[in-house]
């Protein structure tokens, strides 16, 4: 361990490192345009592909800052386009717990702890739920009263007050219904995040539940656990804006019997330790949940812009489009 000691650079200075290191810049102009608006610190896992081996991040001969933004700019794409699938995968996750559990068990299931295994920390859920319920009253008192002190007519006031006990359901319930003490299950798995919502389907007591939740998938539901598993780790990835592209999963999925997953040269990441895998379990689950958003299209036309070289460090074999799961050969 040894104390930071790295300066803080003004964007020149930022620049000015870079072809000291031997990154070729084509206009310094545009360059520094680039990095008022992207850090060096962003771009550095951009950058290593592009350097030498060692701990001088000298790089090597012929690298461009062009090749390294365009590198970027196409994993910022890639996240947008993942992050649209993950939100409709996800949306359609919590309706088909919440389609088969509340019918079953109640409105409030999520409440009763015995829906649950022993080991599941169901106290840790209801905390925050509750806390958020008491917060929301406070807001809404404090609106009310702003609202009543101003001098619009009573009717006015009055929509207003409407309007804002309507801005979410949390605050709607805590101000109209005494009991159960929480909103039902359905409003709940709204503001549960996609970690939380992961975390709670493995818990959920019945094995027979859980098989009938994986079923809407098509999936057995060990296999459905572990994709939300891993698909919560990448939609934190792309709502942080951190580098998807060549990322190596550090929580690899399960997948079923059925699937054949090609391997490639040993020199090569594997399919199923990049985000290619990950890719195909969006594609299977937005063929089936949201057939009309051509998903895998979109990507299929977003990846034939790239290089081979960058396809194969996300894992994707050569013959990726005839596989079973994608169907584009």
């Amino acid at each position: 361990m040894r104390p930071f000691d790295k300066p803080a650079l003004s964007v020149e200075q930022q620049l000015d490192l870079l072809k000291q290191r031997g990154l070729r810049v084509a206009n310094d102009d545009r360059a520094l345009r680039f990095l008022e608006v992207v850090t060096l610190f962003r771009l550095s896992p951009y950058m290593r592909p592009f350097q030498e081996t060692g701990p001088e991040h000298t790089f090597k001969p012929e690298s461009t800052l062009k090749a390294v933004a365009d590198i970027y700019r196409f994993d910022g794409a890639l996240r947008r386009l993942t992050m649209d699938a993950i939100e409709r995968v996800e949306v359609a996750i919590r309706a088909a717990i919440s389609n088969h559990m509340c019918p079953a068990y109640g409105p409030d299931w999520i409440a009763d702890a015995s829906a649950f295994t022993s080991n599941y920390a169901h106290a840790d859920l209801l905390r925050p739920l509750r806390e958020q319920l008491k917060k929301e009253r406070g807001r809404l008192e404090r609106e009310i009263a702003r609202i009543k002190n101003s001098r619009h007519a009573e009717d006015i006031q009055q929509q207003r007050i409407e309007n804002r006990m309507r801005d979410n359901y949390f605050r709607f319930y805590g101000s109209t219904y005494a009991q159960p003490e929480l909103p039902p299950a359905w409003a709940v798995l709204e503001e549960l995040s996609l970690g939380s919502v992961s975390t709670l389907f493995s818990a959920i007591g019945r094995s027979a539940d859980k098989k009938a939740i994986a079923n809407r998938f098509k999936l057995p539901f060990d296999v459905f656990a572990s994709w939300l598993h891993t698909l919560t780790f990448i939609r934190n990835c792309c709502a942080h804006h951190a580098r998807l592209w060549n990322r190596e999963l550090a929580i690899r999925p399960s997948l079923p019997k059925q699937w054949v997953i090609p391997q490639v040269a040993n020199e090569r990441p594997q399919p199923k330790q990049r985000l290619y895998i990950v890719l195909t379990m969006l594609a299977y689950l937005t063929d089936l949940i949201s057939p009309d958003s051509r998903w895998k299209f979109r990507l299929e036309a977003l990846m034939d812009q790239q290089e081979a070289g960058n396809l194969g460090v996300m894992g994707f074999p050569n013959n990726w489009k005839a596989q079973q799961q994608w169907c584009l050969a």
